[in-house]
């Protein structure tokens, strides 16, 4: 609206794509894309999920981790028995927990065979920069109410461990029925995400999770992939419109955008990349207090109005 009262045109062509179902993996996102193909086509992919460093600044991130979302479910008797039972009658909610126990362990590893086979660790470029680029850990452990991260991890450490690596994160645990009488369970169910890096694809992850509860002794563990999910996307920190970019930062921000090649999110965006060639990046709003996962999820006036700044400039700079 800032560009169109000052010149009457926008310098190109844009096209917004705004979708309700982020957090629930995307699901519709494909059929929407296909429905409008002859919208669609652009030059590069522009998202608003990231961070921001302990200056406040936001991260210019070249891509987005993948995504894949599961439900485990085991199933005891046809109706709930006393706890008496629990010495002679199986407890589904424990076999469900010790399959859980099987995929990760407390050291953080995945366990699931073949799982990290297809990660490769970051060149020696990007492991400069990380090494060179401090989170916000102050902010994030007082927004949170964290006395540490895992491990007590720190500086490169924590930068490197949130952009390099995958995920497997349980979401929610529930168990039939639901209430607080002392009783064995007809069924419990737990449901997992797996953020995924770069050449890790969903649909071979989803078979190596199943492959590992057959393999650990878990068949009467059913797993079901729920809709959604998608590829990680990344693309070159050297493309000219990326670079171009993080230089505007220096505007708006006063120092040029840090560049990082993933962050700790997943977002469809590989889905609106037309070809492996065309520039993906994202450039986030939201600050660790922003609550970007309850009710009051907010983001600062200053925030927006820097972000519609930023790319303000860039439309100008094309």
């Amino acid at each position: 609206a800032a560009l169109l009262d000052a010149d009457a045109a926008l310098p190109c062509s844009i096209v917004v794509v705004a979708e309700g179902e982020g957090l629930a993996g995307s699901a519709g996102l494909p059929h929407a894309i296909a429905a409008h193909a002859g919208l669609l086509h652009a030059d590069a992919v522009l998202g608003s999920d990231g961070d921001r460093d302990a200056a406040g600044q936001p991260f210019c991130y070249t891509g987005s981790k993948g995504l894949l979302r599961a439900q485990l479910r085991c199933v005891g008797a046809t109706e709930p028995l006393p706890p008496g039972l629990a010495a002679v009658v199986v407890n589904p909610l424990w076999r469900l927990v010790w399959a859980l126990a099987g995929i990760k362990g407390e050291d953080e590893d995945i366990r699931i065979e073949g799982f990290y086979d297809s990660v490769d660790g970051p060149s020696r470029e990007v492991s400069r920069a990380l090494r060179s680029t401090p989170l916000d850990e102050v902010g994030r452990l007082a927004a949170w109410g964290l006395p540490q991260f895992l491990f007590g991890m720190s500086g490169a450490a924590l930068t490197r461990a949130e952009v390099t690596l995958p995920t497997c994160n349980v979401t929610a645990l529930s168990v039939e029925p639901a209430n607080d009488i002392g009783s064995i369970p007809i069924c419990a169910s737990a449901q997992l995400d797996f953020q995924l890096v770069p050449a890790q694809h969903p649909t071979a992850i989803a078979g190596l999770v199943a492959e590992h509860l057959h393999a650990q002794g878990f068949s009467d563990v059913a797993c079901a992939f729920l809709p959604g999910g998608y590829e990680a996307t990344c693309c070159d920190a050297d493309t000219p419109l990326v670079r171009e970019l993080a230089r505007l930062g220096a505007a708006v921000f006063g120092a040029p955008l840090t560049t990082l090649p993933l962050g700790p999110f997943a977002a469809p965006l590989g889905l609106l990349r037309l070809s492996p060639q065309m520039p993906v990046f994202s450039v986030g709003c939201a600050r660790p207090t922003s609550g970007t996962r309850h009710a009051n999820e907010h983001i600062l006036l200053e925030d927006l109005v820097r972000h519609g700044q930023l790319l303000i400039a860039l439309l100008g700079a094309l």
